[in-house]
């Protein structure tokens, strides 16, 4: 299959049911029409073979995480995606590899109401680069700079699954069979939490997804927000099956691939934030407290810090 025989057949021949897309896919550039009233987000995450996911993978989970990550990106802003613009460096275009992928990617996107709108192709060593765009309201959208003193600070979700199952398969321990089930989809299909985002539109001050690890993406929370913060450990929200593994609390604490949101809100909103549990199915749990002074503290039950190497997950450190 020749490069422009895999873009009119599995790209270009889907149809745009979006009014606001005026061009799309076969032209050298996208025509959108923004509505008025509605501020723009705008993303980009590259993943790359043997850094971000396993050369094996299979073509139906690489195209889940793909969209995934950035639609978490989205949802920790509060905001509706859109549109997205996909790149692949490929080694070749095998037909069955191809289908799976893109049959899981359109399933996804379409789940979401995200079209694509365009991208680029070429061959390589197994690289992926998405840009996703989205909406809020003018002037509503989450940002990490507005944390205010006295903010309790809330996780979705459990913490540390993707990381176990990460660790399983590299360092070759077993977890137990349901166990390592329940981590495995953590990492290789995560669920972005879009939905939620947009509920905190209202109710949340800062905000952002756990993707390099809880304890290093907090930290970029309150250096944006000029704010300190401490948590509490025993209140992070772990797998009760990964208790008794010695690195549990790591995992949670700087594992990443979570792709949760962690947030802060005024203690007044906590009824309000404890609602969105039921009615998204997730648990929400408030693990912590925005301070005064700089960075993270992290407590344990006897009120003493607790230290980590690594607070998160380092883009340039050797694989």
């Amino acid at each position: 299959m020749k490069e422009f025989d895999f873009i009119r057949h599995y790209l270009q021949s889907r149809e745009l049911t979006d009014a606001n897309i005026i061009l799309g896919i076969g032209d050298d550039a996208a025509i959108l029409r923004p509505q008025s009233g509605f501020d723009w987000h705008i993303s980009t995450d590259m993943m790359v073979s043997g850094r971000h996911f396993f050369p094996d993978v299979a073509p139906q989970d690489l195209a889940h995480k793909l969209l995934a990550v950035n639609l978490s990106d989205m949802a920790a802003m509060g905001a509706t995606p859109k549109y997205a613009l996909l790149s692949a460096a490929l080694p070749d275009l095998n037909n069955d590899w191809l289908e799976a992928f893109c049959s899981a990617f359109f399933a996804m996107a379409d789940n979401f109401g995200v079209s694509l709108i365009g991208g680029d192709t070429t061959q390589g060593a197994g690289v992926f680069n998405l840009t996703i765009m989205g909406q809020t309201p003018t002037g509503k959208g989450l940002k990490r700079n507005a944390a205010q003193m006295g903010d309790d600070i809330w996780v979705s979700g459990i913490l540390g699954l993707a990381a176990a199952a990460l660790a399983s398969r590299l360092q070759g321990f077993r977890l137990p069979e349901n166990c390592f089930a329940i981590c495995e989809e953590k990492l290789l299909r995560p669920m972005p939490r879009v939905a939620l985002g947009q509920d905190l539109l209202d109710l949340a001050h800062a905000a952002q997804d756990i993707s390099d690890g809880l304890w290093q993406d907090l930290e970029h929370i309150t250096t944006a927000s000029g704010v300190g913060a401490t948590i509490f450990a025993d209140d992070l929200p772990m797998l009760d099956d990964l208790n008794r593994h010695p690195e549990n609390l790591q995992w949670a604490l700087t594992g990443g691939d979570d792709y949760e949101l962690i947030f802060t809100a005024s203690a007044d909103k906590a009824k309000h934030i404890q609602n969105l549990s039921q009615k998204h199915h997730l648990p929400m749990t408030r693990i912590g407290k925005i301070t005064q002074g700089q960075g993270v503290r992290v407590l344990n039950q006897h009120q003493q810090e607790i230290h980590f190497k690594q607070k998160g997950f380092n883009h340039f450190e050797k694989a």
